[in-house]
């Protein structure tokens, strides 16, 4: 089904639980020719393939017509030569090695340590809008958000929020196997701008070192921790990226499931106290992630489908998160269901390092939003879906306070 089964589609844009529910009951195991991948929709195999040690994400270990080779742009053996992949595609032990060294900035601890910083951060951004009438939920709020709180974790300036959210926003779609060249060459000066950028600011920790997750980068790299210059920028790029986007589509999911579904919104308002088990339904329901890849390192097999060494394989978090064989009602949008478990974050050891801080953030912001604007509801004017496969959130979400 090639792209009907991506973002870039408009029914999967704007019904994709109808699509994956089809899909799940027709063939759970789905080869899909068009874009050279096997995609996976049960929630079981999903899981169980996530934790799978047999199977990695680095797309150099993968056949050259495989989907994981397009969205990374190494189809050809000249673009593999010149690759250098980020943590999110490196396998162990590169992959332990660099997660190492930044999972104490991730920690339960460190993360509760950021709550008053993220608190005082969501209140001036609410006091810029308290004003007005009606604003873009992403534009205003659920995007600068999550950007002010990963700069200001990185030590980099927080007047510089509009070109780091310009720059995430243009680089996550490399992620778009059917990019134009205009897309492209956004890409490429986005690109070129943030590692300046970040050539910078490196340049200058290392020569006035600071309280700041790039400060501790360089230190590691003193201490004879095998870092180089290029993967602290690739380190740093990475964080901002992935610690903007899907926290973005996060919140903005999140709100937007709420507004349409008035008797749990009331029912938050009430209990505001409900907001963590809110969260998780929220993650479960309108995944920002809806999938992620794997690759066999040996022959292999998924749900009784063999599988050949080297094939692209995607794991369709969104439709395991809706597998009614496990959840109950699976569209029903409830935050006290009681089982709210999902795999938005990934699993295994590629489990999203930043889940502790993106779940802080939606729990602060949201709450936060509702107390300022209680009587908060949708625009006359719909929002608009990004169109970027594998990613799923809101380019534009206009609503009323």
């Amino acid at each position: 089904m090639g792209i009907g089964l991506t973002a870039l589609d408009e029914t999967y844009r704007e019904e994709i639980h109808q699509v994956l529910d089809r899909l799940r009951s027709a063939a759970p195991v789905h080869e899909d020719t068009e874009l050279g991948r096997i995609i996976v929709t049960r929630h079981d195999d999903v899981r169980g393939l996530l934790r799978n040690r047999d199977w990695g994400v680095d797309p150099r270990k993968s056949t050259p017509d495989s989907y994981i080779r397009l969205i990374t742009g190494t189809s050809t053996e000249e673009d593999l030569a010149d690759y250098q992949p980020s943590m999110l595609f490196l396998d162990d032990p590169d992959h332990k090695r660099l997660r190492a060294l930044v999972s104490q900035a991730f920690n339960p601890r460190a993360i509760e340590d950021m709550r008053a910083r993220t608190e005082e951060i969501t209140a001036a951004l609410l006091d810029e809008v308290v004003d007005r009438d009606e604003i873009d939920f992403i534009a205003d709020f659920a995007g600068p958000l999550p950007t002010l709180v990963i700069a200001d974790m990185l030590g980099v300036a927080l007047e510089d929020r509009d070109d780091f959210k310009r720059w995430s926003d243009d680089l996550i779609f490399g992620f778009d196997p059917m990019r134009d060249e205009e897309t492209s060459a956004r890409i490429e000066v986005s690109g070129d701008a943030m590692r300046a950028y970040f050539d910078a600011t490196i340049a200058a920790r290392r020569a006035n070192p600071a309280d700041d997750l790039i400060s501790d980068l360089i230190r590691a790299q003193e201490s004879d921790d095998g870092l180089s210059d290029a993967e602290i920028m690739s380190m740093c790029t990475l964080l901002l990226i992935a610690g903007n986007v899907t926290t973005t589509d996060l919140v903005g999911n999140g709100l937007y499931a709420l507004l349409t579904n008035p008797d749990q919104l009331a029912k938050l308002q009430a209990n505001p106290e409900l907001i963590e088990n809110a969260v998780e339904e929220m993650l479960r329901f309108d995944s920002p992630v809806t999938d992620s890849g794997r690759i066999p390192f040996s022959d292999s097999e998924i749900g009784g489908c063999p599988i050949k060494k080297g094939r692209s394989a995607t794991t369709s978090l969104a439709a395991a998160n809706h597998d009614p064989s496990v959840y109950p009602n699976p569209h029903r949008f409830d935050i006290e269901r009681e089982d709210t478990h999902h795999q938005s974050f990934g699993g295994g050891i590629h489990m999203c390092l930043g889940a502790p801080l993106a779940r802080l953030e939606a729990q602060i912001g949201i709450n936060a939003f509702l107390a300022r604007f209680p009587n908060v509801r949708v625009s006359d004017t719909p929002g608009k879906r990004r169109h970027l496969p594998s990613f799923r959130g809101f380019e534009t979400l206009p609503v009323r306070l």
